[in-house]
């Protein structure tokens, strides 16, 4: 008998000022372990989490400290569905803030990506269940940056603090 798989693509939302990150974890204690990462990073950090439980009740799981981050941070977990998945929404911090304490949570296995663009995120449904297969980050390239480009970009990271 063939196994028969369905693709198909997830937006997730959020509002424009909003960040997020998409990952992959393999236990439930995941919530409790990102909201621990998120704060003791960035104590003023708002956020939302919504982790989906792949074995047992099957249940979105979530946390956070800003009731409608993580309201959308469920949504957007119950709308992919998909293996151990996890989305963090962040406000008043940048994933740069907390990426590297996210990936130290021993149960975190990837991070598929972190930014304010619009996500899609490409999603395969088998019998089994559903897994993500990539994420679409934002808008297709659309040259090679001039001189100029490179001196906006320098000035900005300095603007917000990033560089010297």
């Amino acid at each position: 008998m063939a196994a028969k798989m369905e693709f198909s693509l997830v937006e997730l939302e959020k509002p424009a000022e909003v960040n997020l990150i998409l990952g992959q974890s393999h236990f439930i204690k995941t919530v409790e372990d990102i909201h621990e990462a998120m704060v003791n990073s960035v104590p003023e950090v708002k956020f939302g989490l919504a982790f989906c439980e792949s074995s047992g009740p099957c249940l979105v799981r979530a946390s956070g400290n800003d009731e409608e981050l993580v309201e959308l941070a469920q949504r957007n977990a119950l709308a992919l569905a998909a293996g151990h998945a996890f989305i963090v929404l962040v406000r008043e911090a940048y994933p740069i803030n907390v990426l590297s304490a996210i990936k130290r949570v021993p149960e975190v296995c990837t991070i598929f990506c972190a930014t304010a663009n619009n996500v899609q995120v490409v999603v395969a449904e088998t019998e089994q269940g559903r897994g993500i297969l990539g994420v679409i980050d934002g808008a297709r390239s659309a040259g090679v940056e001039t001189p100029e480009d490179v001196e906006e970009r320098k000035g900005f990271l300095r603007k917000i603090g990033y560089k010297l």
